[in-house]
């Protein structure tokens, strides 16, 4: 269960702060698109997510976007952005990952891994040695059930992260 397990869950990314993130040595941020950051069908990013990532970059943590989706997807979301993209992705194999944090600079031990699912997120990261993985709950999620299957799947990783904080409040 441990490879599923976030460190963080919040329910939006504007949860994750540059000072939560610089008190964990991260330097790099690999983000999700759909359902992280903006709803699939918003094509670019919308003036929340612009100035979160100002905020980012303004404290000195670079970004990168791995997605699973596709070429044309990314690319017009990272288009006035200019962050590094790696599209169609894999996730959660580690190949773009690693790719994503050599285009940043960073290491392992500085790169944290922000997204909306457990089973392609969260695992990267872990696949990946990363330092975080954070995990947001989806803006708005699909209903088909490939996606109502995978959430349900989600339920007892959730359960675990849950009772792991309650824990770290007791002790």
């Amino acid at each position: 269960m441990g490879l599923f397990v976030p460190d963080y869950y919040f329910d939006t990314v504007y949860s994750v702060t540059p000072e939560m993130l610089k008190e964990r040595g991260v330097k790099g941020i690999i983000l999700d698109i759909d359902n992280t950051l903006v709803p699939y069908e918003i094509p670019e990013p919308t003036e929340e997510v612009r100035a979160w990532l100002v905020s980012m970059w303004e404290s000195g943590i670079k970004t990168a976007f791995v997605s699973n989706n596709h070429k044309e997807r990314v690319e017009l979301f990272n288009q006035s952005l200019g962050c590094p993209a790696f599209y169609d992705s894999g996730k959660p194999l580690k190949k773009s990952c690693s790719r994503a944090m050599e285009a940043m600079g960073v290491t392992k031990k500085e790169t944290a891994i922000i997204g909306d699912q457990v089973f392609t997120d969260v695992l990267a990261g872990r696949i990946s040695g990363l330092n975080t993985a954070i995990l947001v709950k989806p803006i708005k999620d699909k209903t088909n059930l490939f996606f109502r299957s995978k959430r349900l799947l989600e339920k007892p990783v959730l359960a675990a992260y849950r009772r792991r904080e309650a824990k770290k409040q007791k002790g």
